[in-house]
């Protein structure tokens, strides 16, 4: 008997509870929703974030975490319902007990969108929006610093703590965007953000993931433009049954596309064969 608890004493060690929980499962639109924000829980503690959309803020505070548990921030683009609430993040930091640096994850710069240092700088820097903040970008912070993590449009990793994270440049039009990968121990989740899903890159990235949440912001019969934007319902079912994905998470919901999600489960269905969830805003969700 005692060998058999020396045995198992690691697994119980080692063995972590993960949750995905959604902030915001809609769009840049008037509703109940708010924007796209993820939480990725070890433990009981939330430590990783993924885009800050407009009512993300509130969601994150009706949700019990805390911005002392993180260990980042990760921006999949700059649309204003991914980034909005980002400053309101660093505001309500100021009035918590964290002093720990916050690395803010994001892409390059393309158009007129500028890459994530430069994004931060246009925001907190002394003629930046919040130039009254500009400490934060400082070791001299009156609470704690952030710090950007640029990565480029190929594919990266960094480890942050006991997450690693996975990105790769995915086409969202002319946005420069990431999706990103979260590896915590044999466990992986991808957040694909907004993107067409046109080439391989999300495919590899998602590689029999146990979590591939992608945004079903369109119907298929939408128009050209839409779809240069966004994935389309029979695109989303190939790319899952492609990457072998586990379970499937439909976020990113809009009014448009409300009618039409019915139709969108057949089309996903013609190629993807797992388990499908709709998101929903506060949704916690067992990664298994």
């Amino acid at each position: 008997m005692k060998q058999l608890i020396v045995l198992f004493l690691p697994f119980f060690l080692y063995a972590q509870s993960i949750e995905l929980q959604i902030l915001g499962s809609g769009g840049p639109e008037f509703s109940k929703r708010a924007s796209s924000g993820y939480l990725v829980w070890i433990d009981g503690k939330a430590k990783a974030m993924v885009d800050a959309g407009g009512g993300s803020f509130t969601r994150f505070a009706e949700s019990g975490a805390n911005i002392e548990d993180l260990n980042f921030i990760a921006l999949t683009h700059l649309h204003i319902d991914h980034a909005a609430d980002l400053p309101a993040f660093m505001k309500a930091g100021f009035f918590s007990k964290r002093t720990a640096v916050l690395p803010i994850l994001g892409t390059t710069s393309a158009g007129k969108f500028p890459n994530i240092k430069v994004y931060l700088e246009r925001l907190f820097g002394s003629n930046g929006v919040y130039g009254y903040m500009d400490d934060i970008l400082t070791k001299q912070s009156d609470s704690f610093q952030i710090v950007p993590h640029l990565f480029d449009q190929g594919y990266n990793s960094h480890n942050y703590g006991d997450i690693i994270v996975g990105m790769a440049g995915v086409k969202h039009a002319k946005i420069p965007a990431l999706a990103y990968c979260l590896s915590i121990g044999d466990k992986k989740i991808v957040f694909a953000g907004d993107t067409s899903a046109e080439s391989e890159k999300l495919i590899n990235l998602a590689h029999k993931v146990d979590y591939l949440v992608v945004h079903h912001a369109i119907a298929q019969h939408a128009g050209h433009y839409a779809k240069e934007l966004h994935i389309t319902p029979k695109r989303i079912g190939e790319v899952a049954s492609k990457a072998q994905v586990k379970n499937l998470v439909l976020s990113h919901r809009m009014k448009r596309t409300y009618d039409s999600e019915e139709e969108s489960l057949k089309l996903i269905r013609e190629n993807y064969k797992g388990n499908i969830i709709w998101a929903e805003d506060l949704m916690k969700i067992r990664v298994q």
